[in-house]
């Protein structure tokens, strides 16, 4: 990957949105160029999807609550692919000691945060202890960049 397309990377994150002739513009070469540029980073898979952030809170989600969960190593995966379907997960990762999960979600309020444990880890087997803490304050957030 060169420094152009390191710059290209830094611009679209920071908004997805920008045309190919503004950031031409911005660095001193072609629209076409730029343009074939980002096609390259798509097809290599450097750039796998232009998405959008939206804010939780603007659209009723305002709830954010982070979970360690532990679990049995053999039930591991599929508790792990059964929740990462449920609307209220945001993220979900395998942690290296492959019985803990971390697990990122959004709800309306505290009840549906309630709903979502009792439905989903309180009732559920391979499930040995459950951690959870919520968002106070946001004072730093991810907006695009590499995946986590």
């Amino acid at each position: 990957m060169t420094e152009l397309d390191q710059t290209i990377l830094r611009i679209l994150i920071d908004d997805g949105r920008r045309s190919f002739a503004d950031i031409a513009r911005e660095l001193g070469v072609s629209r076409v160029h730029v343009r074939d540029r980002v096609q390259k980073l798509i097809t290599d898979g450097v750039i796998e999807k232009f998405t959008l952030i939206v804010n939780p809170e603007k659209i009723g989600s305002t709830v954010s609550a982070f979970f360690d969960v532990q679990v049995d190593p053999q039930g591991i995966e599929a508790v792990a692919e059964d929740l990462a379907r449920q609307p209220e997960v945001r993220s979900l990762y395998i942690m290296s000691d492959m019985t803990s999960l971390h697990i990122h979600t959004l709800t309306d309020d505290d009840k549906a945060l309630e709903d979502f444990v009792h439905r989903n880890l309180f009732s559920r087997k391979h499930i040995v202890k459950v951690n959870c803490k919520t968002l106070l304050s946001r004072i730093k957030n991810r907006r695009g960049g590499p995946r986590i």
